[in-house]
């Protein structure tokens, strides 16, 4: 998670000694970026609850429903906002999301491969979530074997470093998958990402271009985590949000699950890694 939002304004311990215990800049925590409007914000969150009602659209598609919400914008602005959200439809398009470099895209490993045990396949993707005043980004794995989450942490930006984060401390902790696959982001078509994968000796699997179907289980898992917390439960802050996932998170390992045929995630993990 970004560690700026680990800083406790109405602690004892002053910001600067807080800010040199987690190793960040002070310059750096009283940086403010300058955030989206209030009616940008509102465009997002009409947008990111729609794609999951229909994941095929696009910014034609989007611009309609916000006529129909009585919100009229640009098709240069709706594009904007899409990207800004991280919100791409899954039939093949020009120009939605951003690409690394081609060198450094992989094929899809995963079809027609039985998937048998925990470790084998994991899946990585990156959303964005809405706040009260803003917006964050989440980085989650799902273990496909056993639906879970084995790392999730959350950024103020879709920069390549916070994701590779989240990777090396869930191969940290869970060990290494045999196989991760995640789309054709920049996040993951990048040098760092990509060379940390083939050090690890993990096969590196990509979605088709606009085939986010290709990633289903995560994509399941954002759908999933979005409608049972994240809308009914709008986040004031960084640490807010950050704990209210964290205790989401245990309720979702430890429930059943239909498409593991009623079984919780913790357990089936657990007793297969």
């Amino acid at each position: 998670m970004d560690l700026k939002l680990l800083v406790n304004l109405t602690s004892n311990i002053s910001i600067r000694n807080q800010c040199d215990y987690l190793g960040i800049a002070r310059s750096s925590f009283y940086h403010v970026p300058k955030g989206e409007s209030d009616e940008n914000l509102r465009v997002m969150q009409l947008m990111d609850k729609h794609i999951l009602e229909e994941p095929t659209a696009g910014v034609l598609t989007m611009q309609s429903m916000l006529k129909d919400h009585d919100v009229h914008c640009s098709y240069e602005r709706v594009r904007r906002l899409m990207r800004k959200a991280n919100i791409r439809a899954i039939y093949p398009r020009k120009h939605l999301s951003v690409l690394g470099e081609k060198k450094y895209i992989y094929p899809y490993l995963l079809r027609n491969q039985e998937i048998s045990k925990s470790n084998q396949v994991w899946e990585i993707d990156i959303s964005y979530i809405p706040m009260q005043h803003g917006f964050m980004y989440l980085t989650a794995i799902i273990d496909v074997y056993s639906r879970y989450i084995v790392g999730w942490g959350l950024s103020n930006s879709l920069d390549a470093d916070s994701s590779l984060k989240v990777v090396k401390e869930a191969v940290a902790t869970h060990g290494k998958p045999e196989i991760l696959n995640s789309d054709q982001g920049c996040q993951f078509t990048c040098k760092a990402y990509v060379e940390y994968l083939k050090r690890e000796r993990i096969q590196i699997s990509m979605d088709g271009r606009g085939r986010a179907l290709d990633n289903i289980y995560i994509e399941r898992f954002w759908r999933t985590i979005k409608y049972q917390y994240i809308y009914l439960n709008p986040s004031d802050n960084g640490l807010d949000l950050y704990q209210g996932i964290k205790k989401w998170m245990e309720r979702y390992h430890n429930r059943d699950h239909q498409g593991i045929g009623r079984n919780k995630p913790a357990l089936i993990y657990c007793n297969a890694a």
